[in-house]
């Protein structure tokens, strides 16, 4: 995988979604100016979110793309979490700003004008967003991309939104009962909350580097499909992310009788075992452990010349041992 290719689309991609922002945004400005609708201009400043997010976004791309350095030995990949957590504030902060303008109509009340035309407008809005949220979402997890896969989701949940907005200006529109749009917008208002509460918790796994239970369980299933009988045990596995990219710690336990090169050959089929059937960048680290009596219960060797205990199963690696500290025996 060409990674400098692969950063550079995604950040096409940001550009793009950036600038339809700037777009949709106008235009719901300008349904408000026509309709004089609350919802519809809480839905206008949600979308100045959409666009301050595309920037931070396009930004956190721009520098998770840069290659490691002196004081960054990682690389730059966790900044994605953190321009995401960013977003996922945002789209908090728009849901509470939802509520009370639609509180304030509620108390207030508006009359509404020329709804004919604000609903065509807002409805192509709605399916613009959703659009280019669902592509940026498969875009995302296609490249592995923490960004793009929180973009698509804050422009799919604006879409949600601005439906409500759309089915409440068609109510109005026929009934002329004209609290009901305020009703509307604080119902999504507490949806769009809840949104930006997954992305932020999302976000804050990643930056403190909390185990992905699925990406462990893939590693898993990679090394049991294709495991060697020289390959005693497995454990102390740590993965971090950074970004689209990876870093797997992990012990491996082998023969101690074993000479240094073929200890590492055997080290070095995993790694490449890893690298070639997961479609990420991976850094490895890892360590050689020399195998203990105590782990002749597992190993699978059957002509070993220095056994000192019998056989007695084969043991699945699972997320739970393979994580574990040391696992040489059955327990």
């Amino acid at each position: 995988m060409n990674i400098q290719k692969n950063s550079k689309d995604k950040i096409g991609f940001q550009k793009l979604i950036a600038f339809l922002g700037i777009l949709l945004f106008i235009g719901k400005i300008v349904a408000w100016k026509l309709t004089n609708s609350d919802a519809v201009f809480s839905d206008a400043m949600e979308s100045i979110v959409n666009v301050i997010s595309a920037f931070m976004g396009l930004y956190s791309l721009y520098l998770a793309a840069k290659p490691k350095d002196e004081d960054h030995p990682y690389g730059h990949g966790k900044v994605e979490f953190v321009t995401s957590g960013i977003e996922g504030a945002l789209i908090a902060m728009a849901g509470i700003m939802i509520i009370y303008e639609g509180i304030d109509s509620l108390i207030v009340g508006k009359v509404l004008n020329k709804l004919d035309i604000g609903i065509w407008i807002i409805a192509a809005t709605a399916i613009i967003n959703y659009l280019l949220g669902y592509i940026s979402i498969n875009k995302g997890k296609k490249e592995n991309s923490h960004v793009l896969i929180s973009s698509g989701k804050h422009l799919q949940s604006d879409t949600i939104t601005t439906l409500g907005v759309v089915i409440s200006l068609i109510i109005v529109y026929f009934t002329k009962i004209y609290w009901l749009d305020s009703v509307v917008a604080l119902i999504f208002g507490i949806y769009i909350i809840f949104v930006g509460y997954k992305i932020v918790r999302k976000s804050l796994s990643g930056i403190m580097d909390e185990q992905d239970p699925e990406l462990l369980n893939q590693i898993i299933k990679i090394l049991e499909a294709n495991r060697q009988i020289e390959w005693i045990d497995v454990h102390n596995m740590k993965i971090q992310q950074f970004g689209s990219s990876l870093h797997i710690d992990a012990h491996i336990t082998l023969p101690w009788y074993y000479p240094l090169r073929d200890a590492h050959k055997e080290m070095e089929k995993m790694i490449v075992l890893l690298a070639k059937k997961i479609n990420r960048s991976i850094e490895f680290n890892f360590h050689m452990d020399d195998c203990k009596p105590i782990s002749c219960s597992i190993c699978q060797i059957k002509d070993c010349p220095v056994r000192e205990k019998e056989f007695v199963k084969k043991v699945q690696w699972t997320p739970e041992n393979v994580t574990n500290v040391e696992k040489h025996s059955l327990e």
